[in-house]
């Protein structure tokens, strides 16, 4: 068993829970009967979440406004939830955001921010769930990496860096717990449409990308939470990230870094344009 069945005294904590992934992610628990704890930090939007997820599916949707990046807001939340009525039976780290540029040019604290929200968070939210759920012999965790993780990214430094140890943290934790009846599921979707780009200052960039290249937002959720349920280690959603995938682990660095330091030189060369525009 990884994720439970939904009861009336658990819960499923979902970080980031504002928009994107993960709106979709509680939305789509909600659908099949799981109270949700929803975590971020713009209050309206998770309270109309919540309406919305109580208002449709009838279950609880508890709601804590924490600022991930801050480890007090970060030790705080975990106490709450630690005591707090509802078991929580499953995770979904989703919370982060990445940034376009060279490394030297980025300003630093917003760097060090990401990796502070990106890991960070991710690692202490893992690490305070799984031994109750080992416990309970029963429970899911949900860490949101990205098709990035599998090969440096030029231009997208510091994201694909953080985005490759959630993979590689994921993956290692799930074979630990074998025979637990826990699970730790690495979901690495490609381009999706969520506010990603507008955070990264290159929303215009985004708009302009062809649209096959993009999968919804619904639809990364529903098979991320389908592996939740299952217990699977990872999950690439769509062929095309599959075979991008691939291509970023078994390819030579030494032919595919420099075709990534072009695709790179054109996002930095756009994202310079929108800069200036605006």
């Amino acid at each position: 068993m990884s994720l439970p069945k939904p009861t009336s005294d658990s819960t499923v904590l979902v970080t980031g829970a504002s928009s994107g992934i993960g709106t979709e992610l509680a939305r789509e628990l909600a659908r099949r009967g799981y109270n949700v704890t929803l975590v971020a930090r713009r209050e309206p939007l998770l309270r109309e979440l919540a309406d919305e997820l109580h208002g449709d599916h009838g279950v609880r949707a508890d709601i804590h406004v924490t600022d991930l990046i801050d480890r007090d807001d970060r030790a705080k939340l975990v106490s709450a939830l630690l005591v707090g009525q509802l078991d929580v039976v499953g995770v979904c780290n989703n919370a982060g955001y990445g940034s376009v540029g060279r490394f030297a040019d980025l300003p630093l604290e917003r760097e060090r921010s990401m990796v502070e929200l990106n890991v960070v968070t991710l690692h202490e939210l893992t690490r305070a769930f799984v031994g109750p759920m080992v416990e309970r012999g029963a429970g899911a965790i949900l860490n949101l990496a990205s098709t990035a993780s599998f090969q440096p990214v030029p231009g997208l430094a510091t994201y694909a860096a953080t985005k490759a140890f959630v993979a590689s943290f994921s993956e290692a934790i799930h074979e630990e717990l074998s025979g637990t009846g826990v699970s730790v599921t690495s979901l690495c979707p490609g381009p999706t449409h969520t506010e990603f780009g507008e955070r990264a200052g290159v929303g215009g960039l985004v708009e302009s990308a062809p649209e096959f290249i993009y999968s919804r937002a619904p639809d990364v959720a529903r098979q991320g939470v389908d592996a939740m349920v299952s217990g699977r280690r990872s999950v690439i959603p769509g062929l095309s990230n599959k075979a991008s995938a691939f291509g970023g682990r078994f390819v030579p660095r030494s032919l595919l870094l420099p075709a990534l330091g072009r695709l790179g030189g054109a996002r930095l060369a756009s994202a310079a344009s929108e800069k200036a525009a605006g």
